[in-house]
């Protein structure tokens, strides 16, 4: 039975809940190498004195302050030398009137002495000349000068940084106690498979067990990973035992949708209480707050971007605050790149950064990537529509920025990686498809647009420029990408009129691989007279669009389709049979002001070199046209 989410509470709302969460920490014990960043969990009381023992506290020579008060430059007061004191032992000297020690900062007063004179005031002959008188205790440090014994040196809740850490060590305390979370993580569902074992179909790595729990590290934490639950009600809920059993909160992933095949909350009710299921807010709407088995409990959403950003917004700052680990969020100012919309809840929007303009990362909740790409976040408050490019909008950065030598926008390929290795350039790269390269590009801001449209008279790319009012800029010629069919190792099919009689998948309107299938299509709905649109209506899974030639692979292999339109590269990495069409023209689009530029000469030297042909993937080459400069009149 399908159940729908409670109320949705606002962030605000789902925030001051888990503050009025009793939620306790543990006090834990850690060496002093490994307390950095913590807050103290009892107050230090020094067991010494700092320093132990009276000390020089500089180069010089021991002396009574007495004997030296009639010195002066031009009649010095002579001492007689009795011995020299080394830091790190206790002097059997006895300084008597007259007499002196050499000594080292950090050394042992002896007795009978009470100054230091600094040796750059003195000269060594048959006796110690000493050209300045000193006072007594001159550049002596006394023993607990600094601490005393007994003295509280740390107070309970003090985060503990480099001086901290120094002071502990001064005290002679190797291991201090901490306020310490440990922290549960379980992941759940059926599909999921621990990193390093086998993949077998319909299975997917576990991917939160693992990126929560370094984020729960970061934070102070102390992660416990429990082995990754099926969607069983009776599994879940004795890990949830388990890890309340155990650890001060646990963390979920997964499940906490509405849908019939998510229990969480119901789990939770039934051992606890729900105090939120569903937060307004994108992405991570289906996110649980509550106790079970008597522990806070937060259940996280199972595609990976949705389950960190509920983290890193909500359960992150409360880890922080219990541990005493600080977080200075930056924030800058930025311009939109492209048009928003919204959908009439707040949003956390992943953007990258490149000179002042902010690129909307946007592969979905399920994608890993999304985060890792992504320089910060802009958050878009619930009553916001739309957000027109060009609008200034406020980022919250993830950490410090690394400027690119060079911005690319456009449809990404595999053989990009081996050029920019070639070129050892810092490459900012935004996979915006083809089209986003373009408009990039005719906006001015980037610097490189990778493209591979194909025109219906059978050109590559350069009629683009003038369809996309691009007049600034030239077309450099890439590689080749060998673009066929794409088939199981077992398939009858021998050529492209065999995929109208078989299952296919097709590629997503307006990229370049759906454009050539269709032009080839027409040429067969011209051959047998026949309308296109009625040869295509006949073909079972046309209308099916994938996103990536990866996604037409995966179908294929999965027995989901019996053919599709891709690159070699793809076939060869999924074990699958390929069939050569055509060779794809994937082209570089560079404004024309940058030509002669430091780093795009570099970039160009790379591409016309025969290095990156030898690093391609399998399918990708250059030709004699790469590196060839078109220029549109």
């Amino acid at each position: 039975m399908q159940k729908e989410f409670r109320k949705l509470v606002t962030i605000d709302e789902a925030k001051g809940i888990i503050e009025r969460m009793d939620i306790r920490p543990g006090i834990i014990e850690v060496n002093i190498e490994n307390a950095s960043g913590y807050a103290l969990a009892q107050d230090v009381i020094s067991d010494v004195d700092v320093p132990p023992f009276s000390r020089a506290s500089m180069d010089g020579y021991a002396v009574h302050a007495a004997d030296t008060y009639s010195a002066r430059e031009d009649r010095p007061v002579h001492l007689n030398l009795v011995g020299s004191i080394p830091a790190g032992i206790n002097p059997d000297i006895h300084i008597k009137r007259g007499e002196a020690a050499e000594i080292a900062t950090g050394a042992v007063m002896p007795s009978g002495a009470d100054a230091v004179v600094m040796v750059e005031h003195t000269r060594i002959g048959t006796s110690l000349s000493v050209h300045r008188p000193v006072s007594i205790n001159e550049n002596v440090m006394h023993a607990g000068t600094d601490i005393m014994a007994g003295e509280r040196v740390l107070r309970r809740g003090t985060v503990l940084g480099t001086r901290e850490i120094g002071i502990l060590a001064a005290v002679g305390k190797m291991a201090v106690n901490i306020y310490g979370l440990v922290v549960g993580i379980i992941s759940t569902g059926n599909e999921l498979v621990r990193p390093g074992c086998k993949l077998d179909a319909g299975k997917i790595y576990d991917i939160n067990s693992f990126s929560i729990s370094a984020g729960v590290k970061q934070c102070g934490g102390t992660p416990v990973l429990y082995p990754a639950v099926r969607d069983d009600r009776t599994e879940m809920m004795e890990a949830l035992r388990e890890a309340a059993e155990n650890c001060d909160i646990i963390l979920t992933s997964g499940s906490t949708s509405a849908g019939s095949g998510d229990v969480m909350y119901r789990i939770i009710e039934e051992n606890g209480t729900v105090l939120a299921h569903g937060i307004d807010i994108k992405p991570g709407k289906p996110a649980i707050i509550g106790i079970v088995f008597g522990k806070p409990v937060f259940g996280l959403p199972g595609y990976p971007a949705s389950s960190l950003t509920i983290f890193n917004e909500f359960v992150a700052p409360l880890i922080r605050k219990i541990t005493g680990k600080k977080e200075e969020r930056i924030r800058t100012t930025a311009r939109l790149a492209v048009r928003v919309r919204s959908e009439g809840r707040s949003q956390l929007l992943p953007v990258g950064l490149v000179r002042g303009w902010a690129y909307p990362i946007e592969k979905g909740s399920g994608a890993i990537t999304t985060l890792s790409e992504a320089d910060g976040f802009i958050e878009i408050q619930q009553s916001v529509e739309m957000i027109e490019a060009g609008e200034a909008v406020d980022v919250t950065l993830f950490g410090e920025i690394e400027t690119p030598d060079l911005l690319f926008v456009g449809s990404h390929c595999l053989g990009l990686d081996a050029l920019i290795d070639t070129a050892n350039l810092r490459i900012r790269v935004i996979n915006a498809g083809s089209s986003g390269g373009l408009v990039a590009i005719r906006s001015g801001i980037a610097d490189i647009a990778g493209v591979h449209l194909l025109d219906e008279s059978g050109i590559y790319n350069i009629p683009f420029l003038e369809r996309f009012g691009i007049r600034n800029a030239v077309v450099v010629k890439g590689y080749l990408r060998e673009q066929g069919l794409i088939v199981r190792k077992d398939s009858t099919i021998r050529g492209f009129e065999d995929i109208i009689h078989v299952r296919v998948i097709n590629r997503n309107t307006g990229s370049g691989t759906r454009v050539m299938t269709d032009l080839k299509l027409r040429d067969i709905s011209r051959q047998r007279g026949i309308p296109f649109e009625e040869l295509t209506a006949s073909m079972s899974g046309y209308h099916t669009e994938a996103k990536t030639h990866s996604a037409v692979a995966s179908a294929i292999r999965l027995g989901k389709a019996d053919a599709g339109v891709g690159i070699r590269t793809v076939a060869e990495l999924n074990g699958l049979k390929f069939i050569k069409i055509a060779d794809e023209e994937y082209d570089f689009v560079i404004p024309i002001k940058l030509l002669e530029s430091r780093e795009i000469q570099i970039f160009l030297r790379a591409l016309r070199s025969y290095e990156p042909s030898e690093k391609l993937p399998p399918g990708l080459r250059t030709y004699e046209r790469t590196g060839e400069i078109v220029r549109i009149s």
